[in-house]
């Protein structure tokens, strides 16, 4: 992923270093276990744990060479730490080390996404409270439909969250597993045991049937959990975007003292970082396909999918981690403005209490075809006159001979909308 959109706390865990480093750790879990078990002599963990270091350049020039970057690996911590080291990997492949790597990588890197996701669900929480009861326009289709609050939009992408922290708790567990059983799996060469020692000495647990690769449906799920997250912070980001219109200007993003919006026009205020959170998501989401695709292997392996995950690894991560705090900083300060809400859900009148109307006709006799046709015929005259909904319906007589001017009146009012919002927000907010 480019520096512009990586942070450096996941960037490090795809580092060329922390990767190599995490390869010792497999390796030297391994000959613990060999040792422990008396497969190789007692004091080579030791031995090669105090000689041993990783030479990242050394390493890559090495690979340049042999082509193999296991074997390049290994060579290169052979001239570090002498003799002992030729007990290093002993009846292991290289799946043994990639695969179990690239799975505590993967581990790493959703533990910190998780850490994004409780970090935004915290903001839009707070804001979600601060405006419960904040009425402004619901729309579906893009068009006016009946009020709800600030606060209920809110909650929606709160509770959508909260799902997704699960689905990536989940994944994560699915992700989790290590895989020390030698060419094609069957633990011809190495000890069961041996993997054993490694998946607790790593955390992780072991793969119940490897080939000679850990099953990639599980990737498959985890890369597809950061789909659907990326699809999630997209929805948000639109209705920022939509609601930053300048006709609309409900809601608008944080715009710094010295922030410029265009270099042409200096009045442009842009909602650019939701516009990057759309962008970013069509990034993440684009290894998906690539990971399902991974599943199909040949027989016990092939490496069709190496490339793909050296790529979707980092980068889908990475981007992913970037745009979750963005959009945390972009609902922590984002710019509400109750009035223009207020304004904008007066513009057409008052025709959304057309369904209270309606309601109520039925309610007195009139069948539900002929209410209809009766209040949609006045809403479509308020919306062609630009005049109000409530005198049209008052002066309808096949509206006022059913229902007392008095009683109607009562209809056009906007705590109707609101009345069940506490209960909402209590069984969206227990714990």
């Amino acid at each position: 992923m480019i520096e512009r959109y990586s942070r450096k706390e996941l960037k490090d865990i795809w580092s060329d270093y922390n990767k190599y480093s995490i390869w010792l750790n497999i390796e030297l879990a391994a000959a613990e276990a060999m040792e422990r078990l008396k497969i190789i002599p007692k004091g080579v963990v030791k031995k090669v744990k105090s000689k041993a270091k990783i030479n990242v350049k050394r390493i890559l020039y090495i690979e340049s060479k042999v082509k193999h970057d296991v074997i390049a690996f290994l060579t290169s911590i052979t001239e570090k730490s002498g003799k002992e080291s030729r007990y290093l990997h002993k009846g292991m492949t290289s799946s043994d080390v990639l695969d179990t790597c690239f799975n505590l990588q993967l581990k790493q890197s959703g533990e910190i996404l998780l850490k994004d996701i409780e970090e935004l669900l915290k903001s839009i929480k707070k804001q979600s409270i601060k405006h419960k009861f904040t009425l402004c326009m619901g729309r579906s289709h893009g068009i006016h439909a009946e009020p709800i609050t600030f606060g209920l939009k809110l909650l929606t992408f709160y509770q959508e969250f909260l799902r997704n922290k699960n689905r990536l708790e989940n994944s994560i567990k699915e992700i989790s597993t290590c895989k020390i059983s030698g060419a094609v799996g069957t633990f011809a060469n190495v000890d069961p045991r041996i993997e054993n020692h490694v998946a607790k000495k790593l955390k992780l647990k072991v793969e119940p049937v490897s080939t000679q690769i850990i099953p990639r449906d599980r990737h498959a799920q985890f890369f597809s959990t950061l789909g659907i997250i990326a699809s999630s912070i997209e929805r948000f980001a639109v209705e920022i975007r939509h609601l930053q219109r300048t006709e609309v200007l409900e809601v608008e993003e944080f715009f710094g003292k010295k922030q410029k919006g265009s270099s042409a026009m200096p009045h442009k205020k842009n909602p650019i970082l939701s516009e990057n959170l759309t962008g970013l998501a069509r990034l993440i989401r684009s290894s998906v396909v690539p990971a399902l695709e991974n599943v199909a292997l040949w027989h016990e392996r092939d490496i069709s999918h190496s490339a793909v995950e050296r790529n979707i690894g980092p980068d889908s991560t990475i981007a992913l981690d970037f745009a979750l705090s963005r959009l945390n900083n972009v609902v922590k300060n984002l710019n509400v403005y109750p009035k223009n809400m207020l304004k904008n859900l007066n513009i057409t009148n008052g025709i959304f209490f057309s369904q209270r109307v309606l309601l109520e006709l039925t309610s007195v006799g009139l069948t539900r075809e002929k209410a209809y046709k009766i209040v949609q015929k006045n809403a479509m005259k308020s919306w062609k006159n630009n005049s109000p909904f409530y005198e049209n319906i008052a002066a309808d007589k096949n509206i006022t001979n059913k229902i007392p001017v008095n009683k109607l009146k009562k209809l056009f009012n906007l705590s109707y909308h609101t009345k069940k919002i506490n209960i909402i927000f209590k069984r969206s907010l227990k714990k």
